[in-house]
């Protein structure tokens, strides 16, 4: 079974790139491998799934197996939530094809969420805390006693 690898969306391969920390960039990741993680990750909490249009030619799609360390389990995850289908964690090429196609696609969501949030920040790493320090908040908030339901009851 030949190796899949994860494609980058051509419109997206700059911002990939600044995200990793270089001698040239003081991104907030380490590699790539983790940057397209956060990105399907995030994609998915908001719900957003783009197909990849123009493949990027500068960078090389990523192989699979640097995402088995830590990573597997996410495309697992994302794969069975969007198909319902148990099938889709089969050990075969199709559905290996298809898991990698739905995380894919995930992450350029994420990524157009990252584009748009980061668009004409300085520092990416500040930037990323506020964005998720604002979206722990928003949880919080959520966890807050609402009385409306009991005056609803009472009329």
């Amino acid at each position: 079974m030949p190796a899949n690898r994860i494609r980058i969306a051509k419109d997206k391969v700059e911002l990939v790139k600044a995200l990793v920390a270089s001698k040239d960039t003081t991104g907030p990741f380490q590699t790539y491998v983790e940057v397209i993680a956060f990105a399907a990750a995030l994609g998915a909490k908001h719900k957003k799934r783009i197909p990849l249009e123009a493949i990027a030619k500068d960078l090389s799609p990523l192989r699979q197996d640097y995402f088995a360390i830590g990573f597997s389990a996410l495309i697992n995850l994302l794969a069975i939530t969007e198909t319902k289908e148990i099938q889709i964690l089969g050990d075969n090429d199709i559905a290996d094809e298809q898991r990698i196609h739905i995380f894919e696609e995930y992450a350029n969501g994420g990524l157009e969420i990252l584009q748009n949030e980061l668009r004409g920040a300085v520092d990416y790493s500040e930037r990323l805390l506020l964005i998720l320090n604002s979206e722990r908040f928003k949880q919080e908030k959520k966890e807050e006693f609402d009385l409306s339901k009991f005056l609803s009851e009472v009329n």
